[in-house]
């Protein structure tokens, strides 16, 4: 259950832009901080309302302004918008335009033809549900989360521009396209005026993707930033399963992480991957964030946190110096693209 308005004492913190740095995205006029924060885990009704108030709150005061959302996050579905609208109307509606909000459509919420898939209907009906949930006239980007290969690209980028046209979202983005696809995207869009600002694209020590199919060579190319999403690898790139899988973990019930990856092979990689850390003087997860930013396609990389501990610790990854080549090297030598991904 999503939890009202409740009377605030916040401030933010008078220092909230000394902390992360911001990188402009693509050819457009916006900067993101490098690190945005996403509530696609752990911001639904299953975790007290308290603890999720705390960390959004803590991530605008450490300079973080860009929160990613979804239509399908929760559980249920849209739980994690209602759960951010509260925060926004009790505490930080008087930053709105510090912020940065964006949400998705078009992945599976439903059994209905209309609440999954790029049709025009889907994507702005699941909009106008969106702007409900989150307490907001407008999103800043809107995105489709996933091509839909039935619905004409036409119409799934139409959707997308009249989002723009009737004010309800000041840019657009795409997630999880392959590069041609992609392409063809930022092309019907730059010819509406509405250019693609950003794709949201899963990105990893263990999952080199966008670098290997040319995603990232499009993005400087067609001029749109990227996002990175999962740059902890589900939590594969910390030390959490290098003894076992422990209760309570991710891997026990996540559709998105099995342990039946967690394997020897992928143990040894992970070992010497912490070494290559521990010589930095840092864990294993700041070292796969910095690695995550050091491209110059990369606008942001996408945390999450279950405490503000957890939070503070992922950011402190921009304290360090800079990889060098050796370093960079040696990370390719035990971050073998597929490792524990089953790819």
């Amino acid at each position: 259950m999503s939890q009202g308005p409740i009377e605030s004492t916040y401030a933010a913190a008078g220092d909230r832009y000394e902390r992360v740095p911001y990188r402009r995205s693509g050819r457009s006029g916006l900067d993101l901080p490098a690190f945005s924060f996403g509530l696609w885990q752990k911001f639904g009704t299953d975790y007290p309302f308290a603890t999720q108030r705390e960390i959004i709150l803590h991530a605008f005061d450490l300079g973080i302004t860009h929160f990613d959302n979804a239509d399908r996050y929760g559980p249920p579905h849209r739980a994690a918008q209602r759960n951010f609208g509260a925060v926004l109307g009790g505490d930080l509606a008087p930053y709105r335009d510090e912020l940065i909000l964006s949400t998705k459509a078009g992945n599976p919420i439903g059994a209905s033809p209309y609440l999954r898939g790029g049709s025009r209907k889907s994507l702005l009906t699941s909009l106008e549900h969106s702007l409900r949930d989150l307490g907001t006239d407008y999103v800043d980007i809107f995105y489709h989360h996933s091509p839909d290969l039935d619905t004409p690209l036409e119409e799934s980028v139409g959707a997308l521009v009249s989002a723009v046209r009737q004010g309800k979202a000041l840019y657009v983005g795409i997630s999880n396209y392959l590069p041609d696809r992609a392409h063809a995207a930022a092309e019907l869009l730059r010819r509406e005026g509405v250019p693609l600002l950003v794709h949201q694209t899963r990105y990893s020590i263990y999952d080199r993707s966008p670098e290997r199919n040319g995603l990232f060579d499009l993005a400087q190319r067609d001029g749109f930033g990227a996002i990175v999403y999962s740059p902890l690898a589900q939590g594969l790139l910390t030390d959490k399963y290098l003894e076992s899988v422990p209760a309570g973990a991710r891997a026990e019930n996540s559709a998105f992480l099995s342990p039946d990856v967690i394997d020897e092979t992928y143990r040894r990689r992970t070992t010497e991957l912490g070494k290559i850390a521990a010589s930095r003087g840092q864990s294993l997860a700041q070292l796969a964030l910095q690695w995550a930013l050091r491209r110059p396609a990369v606008t942001s990389a996408l945390i999450g946190a279950s405490s503000t501990a957890q939070l503070d610790h992922n950011i402190a990854a921009l304290d360090f110096p800079p990889l060098t080549d050796e370093e960079l090297a040696l990370v390719d030598e035990h971050g073998i693209h597929g490792t524990g991904l089953g790819l």
